[in-house]
C-alpha cells in the first residue's frame, strides 16, 4: 500500500466552504486502486503545522495506482483546484508518499 499525503497552506482569503469544496471533489473520485480517501484541517495540540492547516491522504494498492491517479484528468482537475487555492501556489503544497 501507498499513502500519499498531501499538506496544504491556504491563501488567506480561501474560505472553509471553498476548501471542503475542493475535498469533497478529491471524494467523489472513483479510480482503480484507491482504498480510501481521508480529509480535513489539522486538530494537533502541538500546534506546529506551520501554516499547513489543511490536508488529505489517499491510500493506494500499488505505485501503479498512483501513478494512474497522476496521470487521471479528475486528479489534475483537483489538483489545479488546490494549487489556485494554497499560498504561494504550488509552493503552498507538501506531498509525501509512504509505502506501508
Amino acid at each position: 500500500m501507498i499513502r500519499h499525503i498531501v499538506l496544504i497552506k491556504l491563501r488567506p482569503e480561501v474560505t472553509e466552504d471553498h476548501i471542503q469544496g475542493i475535498f469533497a471533489d478529491l471524494h467523489s473520485l472513483n479510480l482503480p486502486g484507491i482504498l480510501a480517501i481521508h480529509s480535513g484541517c489539522s486538530e494537533s495540540p502541538e500546534q506546529i503545522e506551520r501554516g499547513y492547516l489543511h490536508g488529505f491522504t489517499v491510500d493506494f494498492t500499488d505505485w501503479d495506482a498512483l501513478a494512474s491517479y497522476q496521470a487521471h484528468p479528475d486528479h489534475k482537475r483537483v489538483g489545479a483546484a488546490l494549487v489556485a487555492a494554497a499560498e504561494g501556489g504550488l509552493d503552498g503544497i507538501l506531498v509525501f508518499d509512504l509505502p506501508c
